[in-house]
C-alpha cells in the first residue's frame, strides 16, 4: 500500500506560505486585469513581452456556438483599486513572475474570446493556488464553478500523478472547451467532473466519508450559495488545508450597507464570517477582484 505523503503541521505551513502570502499581498497592489499582458523576455507559453498591447478581452453578452448564454457571476462589476494595466511596474512584476503552463495559457486566451471570458480566474491567482497546492503537498483539491475549466487545469498540474481535482459545474458545454486541453497536458485523468449542483457533489462527498481528506478547495460559483460553500468545504478540508473564494469584494459592493441584491449581501455576510471564524488563519488579498484564503487550524 502505497504511504501517504508527509503532510505540514499548520504552524509550519504557515511560517513557510507567509513569505509568498506577503508577495501576493504585494502583487495584488499590481495585478488584477483577467489577461496576463506581460510575460519574461523569450519566454515561450507565456504572456505578451512588455511594452505590448495587452490580449483582447471577451464582450459581454456574447452567445455560444450553440446559441446559450453562459452564466454571468459578476463580470463587468469590478471598481479598480489596482493601477492601469499599462502600469511599467506591473508590467515588470507581472514579466518576472509569471511562469503559465502553455495549455493553461491557450486555454485563458480561449476562453477570453468566449461570452463570460473575463470572469474566469486570474492566471496570477490560479499560479498562486497551485504554488500554495504544490507547499502543503496536497492531493486532493476542490473546484466549485469549472467554467471552462482553467482553474481545475492549474490545479491539476500542482497535483502529484495520483491526485485528484473534483470540479464543479451545472453547465455542460463551458468545461469542454477545456478538455482537449486537460488532454494535452496529461492531467485529464486526474480531472473528476461533476455536471450537477455543487452543493449536491458536496453532500455526496461527505455522505461518502470523505470529511476531512481534501487538501484545497477553490470556490468560485454563485454568491447566493457562498456561505453553504463555504461550511461544507471546510468540513472536507483536513487541518491545514486552504479554502480560497475569489471575487469576495463583488465590485466594490461590499462597502454598501444596504446591498443592491442578494449576491452582494451574501458576499458581504460571509466576509464577516470567516473574519470572526476561529477555525482558521486568514488573508484577503487584493488580487482582481478580492480573494480571501481560509487555513483550517
Amino acid at each position: 500500500m502505497a504511504q501517504r505523503a508527509p503532510r505540514l503541521s499548520v504552524p509550519a505551513a504557515l511560517a513557510l506560505g507567509s513569505a509568498a502570502l506577503g508577495a501576493a499581498f504585494a502583487a495584488g497592489l499590481l495585478l488584477g486585469e483577467r489577461g496576463c499582458t506581460a510575460a519574461a523576455p523569450g519566454a515561450a507559453g507565456r504572456g505578451a513581452e512588455p511594452g505590448t498591447r495587452p490580449e483582447p478581452q471577451a464582450r459581454l453578452g456574447a452567445l455560444s456556438p450553440a446559441g446559450k448564454r453562459w452564466p454571468l457571476w459578476g463580470s463587468g462589476r469590478q471598481q479598480r483599486l489596482l493601477p492601469p494595466e499599462d502600469n511599467p511596474l506591473w508590467q515588470y512584476l507581472l514579466s518576472r513572475s509569471m511562469r503559465e503552463h502553455p495549455a493553461l495559457r491557450t486555454l485563458r486566451l480561449l476562453t477570453l474570446e468566449q461570452p463570460q471570458g473575463d470572469s474566469m480566474m486570474t492566471c496570477e491567482q490560479a499560479q498562486l493556488l497551485a504554488n500554495l497546492a504544490r507547499l502543503i503537498k496536497a492531493k486532493k483539491a476542490l473546484d466549485l464553478g469549472t467554467f471552462t475549466g482553467y482553474s481545475a487545469l492549474a490545479l491539476a498540474l500542482a497535483l502529484p500523478d495520483a491526485g485528484r481535482v473534483v470540479t464543479c459545474e451545472v453547465n455542460a458545454e463551458p468545461p469542454e472547451l477545456g478538455r482537449p486541453l486537460w488532454r494535452q497536458a496529461e492531467v485529464e485523468q486526474k480531472i473528476d467532473l461533476r455536471l450537477q449542483p455543487a452543493l449536491q457533489t458536496l453532500d455526496e462527498l461527505l455522505a461518502a466519508g470523505e470529511a476531512g481528506t481534501f487538501d484545497v478547495a477553490v470556490v468560485d460559483a454563485d454568491k447566493e450559495n457562498c456561505g453553504a460553500y463555504y461550511e461544507r468545504c471546510l468540513q472536507l478540508l483536513r487541518p491545514g488545508g486552504v479554502l480560497a473564494v475569489l471575487r469576495v469584494l463583488w465590485g466594490g459592493e461590499v462597502l454598501q450597507r444596504q446591498p443592491r441584491n442578494k449576491a452582494a449581501e451574501c458576499v458581504r455576510n460571509l466576509n464577516e464570517r470567516i473574519l470572526r471564524d476561529a477555525r482558521v488563519y486568514i488573508s484577503l488579498l487584493p488580487l482582481d477582484d478580492g480573494l480571501s484564503l481560509a487555513f483550517k487550524i
